[in-house]
């Protein structure tokens, strides 16, 4: 048994956009602009200096050999130089480690937002795991491209000042060391476009293995369960070879173009020096000029610096390029109307969704009048959490309209649609320090009494009070099970209040005591509101207002609960259709207690 993922994991997501990717390298660059205007001097600077320490060491040797009584003072300059550079690297070790923190920090929180402005649409596109890495690792990595960038100007500004330098001495020594240029532009040419494509291939592998890894942790109990430990590890790992060999890919592609290097660098040194010891040979240059045109040829054929600077621009580009992809995905835009007095009527008028090429729901055409309960009961894979996704506008449909109190949902201001909004889930995530603190999760905080009013509604004070630290107990301490999850869900729901609660399955894990006591609570204690809940159970639909029947993505009928049982395709629906469902009855109950209420409900 394996832990598969989700509909809306995408382990190959569409191939990254480059101008997304690349506005985003800019933007972390302007946003560290000042250190990286700093860094780029600082470069500069010491590639000045290690310009001019040549030319001093060959002045130092000319003079000694010369007139050794004025050498002392070249000596001096040498060894002021020699500090200089040794300053400048260590301010630009602390400056670049600097920058690219503060880079990173930008571009995740940047991401994280934009991420979770775009809400479930990133999950429709991105598995947990996908979403995780591209923050973490490749936002890391792209996060030093500003230093890297500041490094690479003054990587080419070296060769370009040595070609410069060696012009200066003799014009026929910058000649022959440009004779070799062409092949020198070549080899990165090539070692720039083969590594942008390994790099590519590498992160995306690194990412599905990311994704396949976060779905089997969410996943360890079933696997445990299942025995499936071996399975799931060569799942996991099923992308490992083609990470190896994009890696090998890499390192080759590295590799070669470092030993062309290595080839093409001497052959351009010895040229220089060759011609150098010509012009010595013909008393056109000194001793020390020849040592300068040693140093010059050195610092002109550093391909080896340019190869190690392009890898690491490249890396962050291919980074950019996948944080690029995650901005593509647009963030929810929010309207400005605020809604007129009601009691949160809402209204679907022909609501079409489409997922993956197929149509989760067609046409929905669906009213649930202000103050009532409606419930959403139907097959697996019908599109009731979809429904319930739609009417709080956490998606938005391909075609149709969403109208809470005649104001369709995009055009209301964000504030007012959270706050008028409720929702509980299957499975709540626990957000906050505390208890009370998860139960109060939103803006405006409630006050703590409506926190302790909707925790009793949701029958969970009495657990959470048996707590080592009652509503201070941080939810990471306190042993809850799912049941008493979805209770602190429930509370959370109630103390949002407002106009509209949608319970999307939320009842699925209370015992038949509790959820009766919650959902007479609930129709009790809120009667200003409307409740949309997804129901899998006969007794919660039997308890609502009225039933919407979905079926294949369409709303089959709508009814009351007693009406709809009469058919057997319904009565189907909650597993239904034998002679003990006609026995139940159509408020979905046998008529004895069962073995729960017998013994007033259970965790």
């Amino acid at each position: 048994m394996t832990v598969s993922p989700g509909p809306a994991t995408s382990s190959r997501p569409d191939r990254p956009s480059a101008s997304t990717g690349d506005a985003l390298l800019l933007a972390a660059a302007r946003h560290s602009g000042v250190r990286c205007v700093a860094l780029g001097l600082m470069a500069l600077a010491a590639t000045a200096a290690n310009l001019l320490l040549p030319a001093t060491l060959g002045r130092a040797l000319d003079v000694l050999l010369t007139d050794p009584s004025q050498a002392t003072r070249w000596v001096l300059y040498c060894t002021a130089l020699v500090l200089v550079l040794a300053v400048l690297d260590a301010c630009e070790t602390v400056l670049g480690a600097t920058t690219n923190a503060r880079a990173t920090a930008w571009l995740r929180e940047r991401l994280t937002g934009h991420v979770l402005a775009a809400g479930p649409r990133a999950g429709h596109r991105f598995g947990p795991g996908e979403l995780v890495a591209r923050l973490v690792g490749n936002a890391g990595q792209a996060g030093a491209a500003p230093a890297t960038l500041a490094g690479l100007l003054a990587a080419l500004a070296a060769p370009l000042g040595a070609v410069v330098a060696l012009w200066l001495i003799d014009y026929r020594l910058a000649l022959v060391f440009l004779g070799g240029m062409p092949v020198v532009a070549a080899l990165l040419k090539r070692f720039t476009r083969n590594s942008s494509e390994c790099v590519a291939r590498y992160q995306d592998a690194q990412g599905r293995i990311a994704g396949s890894l976060t779905e089997a942790i969410d996943g360890a109990r079933t696997i445990a369960a299942a025995g499936t430990a071996d399975k799931e590890v060569a799942r996991i790992l099923r992308p490992l070879p083609e990470l190896s060999r994009e890696g090998h890919r890499m390192w080759r592609v590295q590799g070669r173009a470092a030993a062309q290097a290595v080839a093409v660098a001497p052959l351009l040194q010895i040229a220089v020096l060759a011609t150098a010891g010509l012009l010595l040979t013909r008393h056109a240059l000194s001793v020390g000029e020849l040592l300068a045109a040693s140093r010059y040829a050195v610092l002109a054929a550093g391909v080896g610096v340019l190869v190690s600077r392009l890898g690491g621009l490249i890396e962050a580009r291919a980074s950019a390029r996948r944080l690029g992809d995650l901005l593509d995905v647009p963030a929810t835009a929010h309207g400005t109307r605020h809604l007129p007095p009601g009691r949160g009527n809402l209204e679907l008028r022909d609501v079409t969704v489409r997922r993956g090429g197929r149509t989760v729901l067609d046409g929905v055409d669906l009213i649930v009048p202000g103050g009532t309960t409606l419930a959403v009961v139907g097959r697996s894979g019908t599109g009731k959490s979809l429904l319930a996704a739609l009417a709080g506008r956490l998606a938005d449909p391909d075609d149709g309209d969403v109208l809470l109190d005649g104001v369709p949902l995009p055009e209301l201001d964000r504030h007012e649609l959270r706050r008028e909004i409720g929702y509980a889930f299957e499975r709540p995530a626990l957000l906050g320090d505390s208890v009370e603190a998860t139960i109060g999760f939103g803006r405006p905080t409630p006050p703590a009494h409506r926190i302790r009013a909707a925790a009793r509604t949701a029958r969970a004070d009495d657990f959470v009070r048996r707590l080592p630290h009652g509503y201070a107990t941080p939810c990471a301490e306190a042993p809850l099970s799912g049941g008493e999850v979805q209770r602190l869900g429930l509370a959370r729901a109630f103390a949002r209040g407002g106009r509209l609660l949608i319970l999307d399955d939320a009842l699925s894990s209370l015992d038949t005591v509790t959820e009766r006591h919650v959902t007479e609570a609930l129709f009790r204690n809120m009667p200003g509101c409307s409740r949309l809940i997804v129901a899998h159970r006969a007794s919660t639909a039997a308890r609502a207002d009225n039933v919407a029947w979905l079926d294949a993505g369409r709303v089959r009928a709508v009814g009351r609960h007693e009406e709809l049982w009469t058919m057997a395709e319904y009565r189907r629906v909650f597993g239904g259709g034998t002679a003990a469902d006609e026995a139940a009855g159509p408020s979905g109950r046998d008529a004895g207690p069962s073995h729960q209420e017998r013994a007033g409900g259970s965790r």
